[in-house]
């Protein structure tokens, strides 16, 4: 804000303050108002409209006719009013008259007027209403006078209210159009249906006082913000154990260039000058960022304007005083939570009896917090974008993750038939828990081991509640992905032991730390100080492991003592070629040996395994067979790299199918490549959780699949009904000779049989 923005800016709300402190009553005052900002600002015509009964209506105006006051009125989104109303942007034109939603009202004899220029009025991030200036002459508004309008429609978003300008039902009402029912869409990240109120992850702080009583007070309120968010970003930065560089780095650079930038401070403090309270002039340069953000086209930059508004976000949230989240404030009813994104960690703050879904305006298949939330049983809907201009803190919300939609503020009809369905989904899943003592056999007698997938010492319970054979797969980056630093050694061995012992006497498959890629840690950063353009095949999993050998030391001791007396099942993520694995093992072998000169109990025996999720691997498994008694097929990460397609870009989410002859008749080789030696063969991945797709697997000749916990028993239900010899013939025959719709042809056959696949 320039000097002559701020001194404007401050000669208004002298005036206005004088004008709302008189006895007058509302009409008068508002009156008074647009005389003011008229005058200051040279203004030819000056007027407000405010939202009344869902239509904009005119109620005060200097220039224009004044028997059209209380008589035009327009509809959200109509004309330019409406259309600053509804987009909740600023507009500046020289001729008016020019612009594609130009409505002419004769009433207002606005004719002779060229120039426009008008700013929202926002209450709790709705359009209360819209201030507008025109004048004869066609010209741009200078950017001063933009400015100082802004700052002015801040002010009157109070005063309309707190003055009874409008009825505060009016405010609130946001027009017919905002508070109707209003159908999201966005890419499915965990299937699921759910419903409950709208609950912001982190809180909008509510500005309720505007207009500063002491300036230097608020400057003071400001500094001491500053000061405590500079704090927190240094000592996220300072939070590194070892390595340098990265992806994550950058992120913190960019914060910190932003939370140190002299021209952000400087603003704010300009608009503290101009008569602000602390909240007002960071939401005030807030205003003026997401102005520009909608001018951005360059992904990179918009990128960084998003790292300014998280910023601001965390500035306001301190200086207001209201810092924790919604997890801190703890949940009252049943919600569905609200995020631009979320991690692992923060998810597993809320309470599980609670939390009954979650809506992402980001999020990706492959983001660490979808697996948690899988786990969790928690459905996850992404890619939804603008939620806070169409959904409010409160509003019930029915997610249908499974069809990607949500709905916000259902009409009863639609939830009535909602719950229908919910009820029918319940059913189903009450079925399938009875099929908890039930093992898993086909038709034709063979045994199909079912396990589950973990990553958390809770997870252990599903266990039991599934009747599942063991774990398929533990993810041990869970714990370094919701610690603040390198778990020490004697957690990571508390956490494998706590596991093994409420595992009892299944097997339990630990895989090694799966970290880099997507999956950044504040303590672990590249060397080169680089970003990934791939992270996917990127610096992450066995390769960060191999290079960082104490990550792989500290972890390989910590399994081999809390594996004491037992046996120890340890599998290798992301291995390409068998050297790899030669050298992950010579790290464990080498622990075990001091382990033993130690004298320390070591582990009966140890089973070592490698996931499949480089295509390449499948070339060199003759070479690795020898070596390892499992193998796992991470058919998540194998789908992406074997079609080149990141699973994470919702344009080829859905692009490839799991079922396509493709990956059927991969998996097949690496099936047959592996006959006559003795490797156990599992699917490890969402593809083995549903049910059309494990009937494709055991087709093909896999008999053991490690799945989410919610999968077993629709999966036990499948293997009961399926003869091996039947599909195995028909998945032989459609891989000779691939029909034009795998997925049909499989869906088809399965009918006929009476199985369901949905």
């Amino acid at each position: 804000m320039t000097s002559g923005a701020v001194e404007a800016a401050r000669n208004i709300l002298t005036r206005l303050h004088e004008v709302m402190a008189s006895r007058n009553h509302a009409q008068a005052k508002l009156n008074t108002v647009v005389e003011v900002i008229g005058e200051c600002l040279n203004s030819e015509v000056c007027s407000i409209y405010l939202l009344r009964e869902g239509m904009l209506e005119l109620f005060a105006t200097r220039g224009l006719a004044q028997e059209a006051v209380h008589v035009t009125r327009m509809a959200v989104g109509e004309g330019l009013v409406g259309m600053i109303a509804d987009r909740i942007e600023t507009l500046n034109l020289a001729e008016a008259a020019a612009h594609p939603d130009f409505s002419y009202r004769p009433e207002t004899g606005e004719d002779r007027f060229h120039s426009f220029a008008g700013v929202p009025i926002v209450r709790r991030e709705r359009a209360a209403g819209v201030l507008c200036v025109q004048h004869v002459e066609p010209r741009r508004y200078e950017e001063v006078e933009i400015e100082a309008l802004q700052t002015v429609a801040m002010v009157l978003s109070e005063l309309i209210t707190n003055a009874d300008l409008v009825d505060e039902v009016d405010v609130h009402a946001l027009g017919a159009a905002q508070t109707g029912p209003e159908q999201l869409r966005g890419l499915t990240l965990v299937k699921g249906l759910a419903s409950g109120q709208a609950v912001y992850h982190q809180p909008r702080v509510n500005i309720e006082h505007v207009v500063a009583e002491d300036t230097e007070a608020e400057r003071q309120r400001v500094i001491h913000a500053f000061d405590k968010m500079r704090e927190q970003i240094d000592r996220m930065a300072s939070q590194a154990e070892f390595g340098m560089g990265g992806e994550h780095d950058e992120v913190l650079d960019t914060y910190r260039m932003f939370a140190y930038d002299e021209g952000w401070t400087r603003r704010i403090n300009e608009a503290i000058d101009s008569g602000l309270t602390a909240e007002a002039a960071i939401e005030r340069v807030q205003q003026r960022t997401r102005m520009r953000m909608r001018q951005i086209d360059d992904p990179l930059l918009a990128d960084r304007m998003h790292d300014l508004e998280d910023l601001a976000n965390r500035l306001l949230r301190i200086v207001s005083g209201q810092i924790g989240t919604a997890a801190s404030l703890g949940l009252r009813n049943d919600a569905i939570l609200i995020a631009r994104n979320l991690g692992p960690a923060e998810l597993l703050e809320y309470d599980k009896r609670r939390l009954k879904g979650v809506i992402l305006e980001e999020g990706s298949l492959t983001s660490h917090v979808v697996i948690v939330a899988r786990a969790m049983g928690i459905p996850v809907l992404g890619r939804v974008r603008g939620l806070r201009g169409v959904v409010r803190e409160g509003d019930q919300l029915l997610l249908d993750a499974d069809q990607a939609t949500a709905t916000v503020r259902p009409l009863a009809g639609v939830v009535e038939a909602f719950e229908a369905r919910f009820a029918k989904s319940r059913q189903r899943q009450a079925a399938y828990a009875a099929l908890r003592e039930v093992q898993p056999t086909t038709r034709d007698g063979t045994r199909i081991q079912v396990m589950i997938n973990a990553g958390l010492r809770d997870d252990i319970a599903n266990l039991s509640l599934t009747g599942a054979d063991g774990i398929g797969l533990f993810r041990t980056e869970f714990q370094f992905l919701v610690s603040a630093t390198l778990p020490s050694r004697e957690r990571q061995t508390r956490l494998y032991r706590e596991v093994m012992d409420a595992a009892g006497d299944k097997p339990v498959k630990f895989r090694t730390v799966d970290i880099g890629g997507d999956k950044t840690l504040p303590y672990l950063r590249h060397d080169d100080g680089e970003g990934e353009e791939n992270p996917a095949m990127g610096w992450r999993a066995l390769r960060v492991a191999l290079e960082r050998e104490g990550l792989l030391k500290v972890q390989a001791r910590a399994l081999l003592e809390a594996a004491g007396g037992r046996t120890l099942h340890v599998m290798f993520p992301l291995v390409a070629e068998p050297w790899e694995f030669d050298q992950a093992k010579a790290v464990f072998d080498k622990q075990l040996a001091f382990l033993r000169s130690q004298r320390k109990q070591l582990p009966e025996a140890i089973h070592y395994g490698v996931m499949l999720e480089v295509p390449a691997l499948a070339e060199q498994l003759d070479l690795l067979a020898p070596k390892i008694s499992f193998l796992s097929i991470g058919t998540n990460d194998l789908t992406q790299f074997l079609f080149a397609a990141d699973r994470a870009n919702p344009k080829l989410a859905e692009r490839y199918d799991w079922v396509s002859p493709a990956i059927l008749r991969f998996l097949r080789r690496v099936i047959r490549s592996l006959d006559g030696h003795n490797v156990e063969i599992a699917v490890c991945g969402e593809m083995g959780g549903r049910r059309l797709e494990a009937l494709a697997l055991l087709g093909l000749g896999i008999r053991r699949l490690s799945i989410t916990p919610a999968s077993v028993g629709p999966t036990k239900d499948l293997v009961s009904k399926v003869d091996l010899g039947e599909i195995g013939a028909a998945m032989e025959q459609w891989l000779a000779h691939p029909p034009e719709d795998m997925r049909a042809a499989l869906t088809a056959w399965a009918l006929e049989r009476d199985i369901s696949v949905d």
